[in-house]
């Protein structure tokens, strides 16, 4: 069973989905209930295996959380990291831990998909006949669970 109830899940969708219509960066969120070493290079892992580093302008955001031991991360293509500062998403963190320590998990996803957008648009905004390059639902990266 999904960690998500179905209207979280929907809600979370609807945000990247909004938070894209102004930018060209593609997000995703990948959820698990275990992560063994760091959130970052599982994230890193999880990157590559859903082909995120394959977006046109390499701008592809991925915000992955394993809640169960309450570890997070956000990562973002190549294209990103060559334009902003080492700490852009720094205050996304700190805006989606707080939620999370409030026990608001799908709130803190959604701020995350909100203010990764507002800073993807900075630096990669909408551009007239942007594709939506990969999915916008939740990945549930453990095998006994699905969408």
């Amino acid at each position: 069973m999904p960690f998500f109830t179905t209207e979280e899940q929907e809600l979370i969708a609807n945000a990247i989905a909004d938070a894209e219509k102004a930018t060209s960066g593609e997000i995703r969120i990948a959820v698990e209930k275990n992560c063994h070493g760091s959130a970052f290079e599982r994230a890193t892992e999880y990157f590559a295996e859903l082909g995120m580093d394959k977006t046109a302008q390499h701008n592809g955001v991925l915000i992955y959380l394993a809640y169960a031991d309450h570890k997070f991360a956000i990562i973002g293509d190549r294209g990103i990291d060559t334009v902003v500062p080492d700490d852009f998403w720094e205050t996304t963190q700190v805006a989606m831990k707080a939620h999370f320590l409030s026990g608001n998990i799908a709130e803190g996803i959604i701020a995350g998909v909100a203010l990764a957008g507002e800073k993807l648009a900075l630096f990669f905004p909408y551009q007239s006949g942007d594709v939506n390059e990969l999915p916008n639902d939740i990945i549930y990266m453990d095998q006994d669970e699905t969408k």
